[in-house]
């Protein structure tokens, strides 16, 4: 199967999107190919703004043009997004409600050689805090047209994240269509839930074939809103298999996890384990000798699965998979 970028998605997915609603616009901060919004700039020049390296004035210029009607994408890292801009966002953006969609690639570890500086490892965490935004991390390429789409159609702030890695198709097994705030089920347990987001999808989907080969039945759920979360898929999960996985391509703070947490804690207290890197920095290297050394792998979320179903049957606590030591 064909393994296609997050970021290439997007950028093909925004040229459509822009052929159907002249409204349309896109920003960059000096980023334009690296988010592949070099191919919306030769088409439709006159509707994309190269602002430079100045992340906060890109935000600002946005929520302007958002104010007068526009639907503008602002395209820049995430890591630029979530830390530099992250006022901006926060006053220009949320504080307003302007329909500005934050489309940002390089998010998690997998930008790899670019290292801790090009890494967003807190980001999902701090979008989720801002008041009114939508937080959405496709799975794959078909996910990410579907959400790019969707984004347009949603009034209000949106934070699309989107990966630099390709990877190959998973949603294709959904047994739902894309709806924003809406989980997707790719597979039905009983044993044990696997709920990730973006690239952990596929890695999820790996772990449950293995389980399954050892008799072991996990749900694969596509948790592609990590805000507004689907609070009544994790209910459902829970209700039905009495122990929970998530996998992010994310801190364990504050991110998926976390927000599957806060479910649980107050409706429906069942094990959780969760998958994502630990209280750290990424640092550079090949991606996926990265995604193997910091535990982001199918035999990772393999262990907390079996590590899920021992608590739930000696009664266990909420854990996260290692230690803040």
């Amino acid at each position: 199967m064909t393994a296609v970028s997050g970021r290439d998605a997007f950028g093909k997915a925004l040229l459509e999107l822009a052929e159907q609603n002249e409204k349309v616009v896109a920003l960059t901060a000096d980023l334009a190919e690296a988010i592949r919004v070099h191919w919306f700039a030769e088409q439709y020049p006159e509707r994309f703004f190269q602002i430079g390296i100045a992340e906060q004035d890109m935000i600002g210029t946005a929520a302007g043009l958002a104010m007068t009607g526009w639907i503008p994408f602002a395209t820049t890292f995430a890591v630029f997004a979530a830390n530099r801009a992250n006022e901006q966002i926060r006053m220009a953006v949320c504080y307003n409600e302007a329909n500005v969609k934050i489309a940002v690639s390089h998010g998690g570890i997998t930008p790899g050689e670019d290292g801790a500086t090009h890494q967003g490892l807190e980001d999902i965490a701090a979008m989720r805090l801002m008041p009114g935004m939508t937080v959405v991390v496709p799975a794959d390429a078909d996910e990410t047209r579907l959400a790019t789409f969707a984004a347009a159609e949603l009034h209000g702030p949106v934070y699309l994240r989107l990966g630099r890695l390709p990877f190959p198709t998973v949603t294709d097994r959904a047994e739902q269509p894309f709806v924003i705030g809406k989980a997707r089920t790719l597979r039905s347990g009983t044993d044990v839930s696997l709920i990730a987001c973006g690239i952990m999808v596929g890695m999820a989907w790996e772990a449950s074939e293995r389980l399954q080969r050892e008799g072991i039945s996990a749900s694969v759920i596509d948790m592609h809103t990590i805000k507004p979360i689907d609070r009544e898929a994790i209910l459902s999960e829970a209700r039905k298999t009495g122990c929970i996985v998530t996998a992010e391509e994310h801190s364990v703070l504050g991110g998926l996890g976390g927000a599957v947490a806060e479910v649980l804690t107050e409706h429906e207290p069942v094990p959780l384990v969760r998958v994502g890197t630990m209280d750290t920095f990424g640092e550079s290297g090949e991606p996926m000798a990265l995604l193997a050394k910091y535990g982001l792998t199918p035999e990772a979320i393999v262990e907390a699965a079996k590590t899920a179903i021992q608590k739930k049957r000696t009664g266990g606590e909420q854990l996260v998979r290692g230690s803040f030591a």
